[in-house]
Order: C-alpha cells, then sequence, then structure tokens
C-alpha cells in the first residue's frame, strides 16, 4: 500500500497501483488519474463508461472485465479502445477508482 495526494485528498492505493479505496474517488481524482495515463479531456463518453463501470462495482463487488462493459455497458470495444487505449479495461477501473479487474495481467 502506498498513499499519494491527488487534488489536495491523500489516496491510498494498492500494490498494483489501483485505489484501495473507492470512496476516496470523486470526479476531481478522475480527472487527474486519468491525465497521468495520457487521457485527457474526458469526454461525455468517457465519463458514461466511468459511470457504469461505478455502478456495476456497486452491484457486482467487482470491477467489470472488458466483456462486461461491452456486452452490459453497450461500448462496442473497438470504441472503449479508443477512449482507453491498451488495456481499457484496466485503465477505465484505474480512472473509476476500482481495483483491478479480475483476469487483468
Amino acid at each position: 500500500m502506498s498513499e499519494r495526494v491527488i487534488e489536495g485528498k491523500t489516496i491510498t492505493f494498492d500494490e498494483d497501483g489501483f485505489m484501495a479505496d473507492p470512496n476516496q474517488w470523486d470526479k476531481t481524482v478522475a480527472e487527474a488519474l486519468a491525465g497521468e495515463i495520457g487521457i485527457s479531456p474526458l469526454t461525455d463518453r468517457h465519463w458514461q463508461v466511468i459511470e457504469f463501470c461505478r455502478s456495476d462495482f456497486e452491484a457486482q463487488s467487482s470491477a467489470p472485465t472488458l466483456r462486461r462493459i461491452t456486452k452490459v455497458g453497450g461500448v462496442p470495444t473497438k470504441e472503449l479502445y479508443k477512449l482507453f487505449p491498451k488495456g481499457p479495461a484496466k485503465k477505465v477501473a484505474y480512472v473509476s477508482g476500482l481495483k483491478k479487474p479480475s483476469g487483468c495481467i
């Protein structure tokens, strides 16, 4: 575990580099995290995906997989890769303040 100050908040990260407590997340933290991985600015479509992932996490108690985002969230795979290039499930989980999705390397 490690801590970093982001947008004036002390955020705890797990050993994989993901937020340890999703309750520490807010939209300003999301913008900062997205900027760190080269996704900026966040568009309305990014926010739709992020909000789906956070909502799905609340219901399922785990970050959604790529397949779940595309099938249940209704975001075509190609679009998801354009929004969150090179590892979209991990990147959207990171920006959404969730733990690394199961099955991700």
